[in-house]
C-alpha cells in the first residue's frame, strides 16, 4: 500500500472518530443543560420549603411552590410525612379509592368512582400522571400491566 493511501485510510478513520466524538459531546452538552435546569428547579423548591418552614407554616399542610412560574401543589414523598394528611385532598381522596378497592385498580375505575367521564379520549391522562407520581413518591405501587395498589 502506498504512503498516501495509508494517509488517506487513516484520515478516514480519524474523520470517524471526530464525527462520534462530537455526537458524544452534543449528547453530554444536553444532558449538561438538563441537569442544570432540574438543579434550578430543586434549589427554587428547597429555598420555598426554607421560606415556609420559617413563615411557621403547618408542615403537614399540602404545600403550593411556583416551578417555572406556576403554582403547583408538592406531593410529599411517603417517609417525609406521618401520614396521607400531608397530601393535597385530590391525592387522599384518590389513594382513599385505591385502599377501599383491596386490590389492583385501574386508572379508569379511580376515574369512574371521582366522577371523571371515562369515555372521553384523553380525560384519564392527568389521573394518570397524578396516580404514577404516588407510585413515585411511595404511596401506591404501579403494577407492570398499568394499575395501582397500596404500599404496606
Amino acid at each position: 500500500m502506498s504512503s498516501l493511501k495509508k494517509i488517506a485510510a487513516r484520515r478516514a478513520e480519524l474523520d470517524e472518530l471526530a464525527e462520534a466524538l462530537a455526537k458524544q459531546l452534543a449528547e453530554v452538552d444536553a444532558e449538561r443543560e438538563e441537569l442544570a435546569v432540574a438543579e434550578r428547579v430543586l434549589r427554587r423548591l428547597y429555598e420555598q420549603e426554607a421560606e415556609a418552614a420559617t413563615a411557621g407554616q403547618e408542615a403537614g399542610a399540602p404545600q403550593r411552590v411556583q416551578v417555572a412560574g406556576r403554582s403547583v401543589l408538592k406531593v410529599p414523598h411517603r417517609g417525609e410525612v406521618a401520614d396521607a394528611s400531608a397530601l393535597p385532598v385530590d391525592y387522599q381522596r384518590m389513594l382513599k379509592i385505591v385502599q377501599v378497592a383491596g386490590g389492583p385498580v385501574m386508572v379508569k375505575d379511580v376515574g369512574a368512582e371521582l366522577g371523571v367521564e371515562v369515555a372521553v379520549p384523553g380525560r384519564l391522562e392527568p389521573l394518570r400522571g397524578k396516580l404514577s407520581k404516588l407510585a413515585d413518591r411511595g404511596w401506591l405501587h404501579k403494577l407492570p400491566n398499568g394499575t395501582f395498589t397500596t404500599r404496606p
